[in-house]
């Protein structure tokens, strides 16, 4: 969440949080979708061409072609074996984050991926938090979510170096010095909750030594992160303004457009209603949520590409991502300026982490963890060596 009081010396994000990576890059468009029928309607016209059709149609570049050799990504099933000359069925399509707020699906097959940042698949589980800086025009906010971010340019910093929330990726010895200033031993979900709420421009993270104002910024940041990942109960608006589908909606739906006297979103004809003002208003880098969202459903793929498959229909599960969506906007709209209005007294300032030996982080926890768990197939089915 952006903004609190200027302080000098706070400790950069990237120090706090050493590990991060560059964010997957599909280097063409079509393996993701909003919606898993489409993409296995693309796999399928992509290996029922042959030669010179399902090249054009693999849309090849530099560093992918149906005929490159690549191993498989770890967590993931599926063939090895060069696109050309055996493709396999079409991998069961994963949740991602493509864009903010926006969680669509990807087919998870290496060969169909430029960069597909293997580090990040091996630590990808349940416990995983993925965190991604986004700009804003009030200052720097902290995008998390439990899938993969297909976001760029800001780097990915996972919560964990390893699986099942093993090794917290944060400077170490942060936690215990944390847990001497405040008596209290932080969890690394608690650091992570505070540095959604207290992030500030210049990516740096003013840390307090003040026991009530760190239990007041990390509940924010903790509901920060529950709206924002989604997970477990559904969040809902309170007094009953829970927005419903009032008219209904058009088999597909060309424009979006939103009434503030009557707090309605429009489709076409169709009407979704309370949507309240904040959720209409949010914005990620300069661009409303809702719009980018209800662009990334109807926008036309060029005639005679696999991004042209997309659903006949306006699927019934659109209209149910739509509906939280809007609710998930507001609750964070009123999160924000609760955020923006902390005062940091008590800070733990990167001058007294030096001191204490917490900074500067040793170089190794700015590089992957070693994960030996599971053994990973190489290209066409040699043992991959990690």
């Amino acid at each position: 969440m952006p903004g609190v009081t200027q302080h000098d010396d706070a400790p950069p994000l990237a120090d706090l949080m050493p590990w991060s990576v560059a964010p997957p890059r599909l280097g063409r468009g079509w393996p993701a979708a909003p919606d898993t029928a489409s993409l296995k309607a693309r796999w399928d016209t992509l290996v029922r061409a042959e030669g010179p059709d399902r090249e054009a149609l693999f849309e090849p570049s530099r560093a992918r072609t149906p005929h490159t050799a690549v191993g498989r990504l770890p967590g993931t099933s599926g063939t090895t074996e060069r696109l050309s000359r055996a493709p396999g069925p079409c991998p069961e399509p994963v949740r991602v984050l493509r864009a903010p707020f926006d969680e669509q699906w990807l087919i998870p097959d290496h060969r169909l991926i430029d960069a597909a940042r293997p580090e990040l698949w091996r630590v990808a589980d349940a416990r995983q938090v993925f965190v991604v800086e986004a700009s804003d025009a009030a200052g720097p906010l902290l995008l998390a979510t439990s899938h993969l971010p297909l976001l760029g340019p800001s780097r990915v910093r996972p919560l964990h170096r390893r699986p099942g929330g093993g090794e917290p990726n944060l400077a170490p010895g942060l936690l215990d010095h944390l847990a001497g200033r405040l008596g209290v031993r932080p969890e690394p979900l608690d650091m992570l909750a505070w540095t959604v709420t207290a992030l500030r421009p210049g990516s740096v993270v003013p840390l307090t030594a003040d026991r009530a104002l760190w239990e007041h910024g990390v509940a924010l940041g903790r509901r920060a992160l529950w709206l924002m990942r989604r997970d477990g109960e559904r969040p809902r608006l309170p007094g009953g303004r829970r927005p419903y589908v009032r008219a209904p909606l058009p088999p597909r739906p060309l424009a979006l457009r939103y009434d503030r006297d009557e707090e309605a979103l429009y489709l076409d004809e169709g009407r979704v209603s309370p949507v309240p003002p904040e959720a209409w208003d949010f914005e990620v880098g300069g661009v409303r949520v809702l719009e980018r969202w209800f662009a990334a459903r109807t926008a036309e793929g060029a005639p005679g590409t696999l991004a042209a498959i997309r659903p006949s229909g306006w699927p019934q599960t659109w209209t149910s991502e739509l509906l939280e969506l809007i609710t998930v906007l507001a609750l964070l709209a009123e999160v924000r300026p609760r955020a923006a209005g902390l005062t940091v007294t008590e800070r733990i300032t990167a001058s007294e982490l030096r001191a204490a030996g917490v900074l500067p982080v040793p170089a190794a926890a700015r590089r992957p963890a070693s994960v030996l768990d599971a053994r990973e197939e190489g290209p066409e089915g040699q043992l991959a060596l990690l």
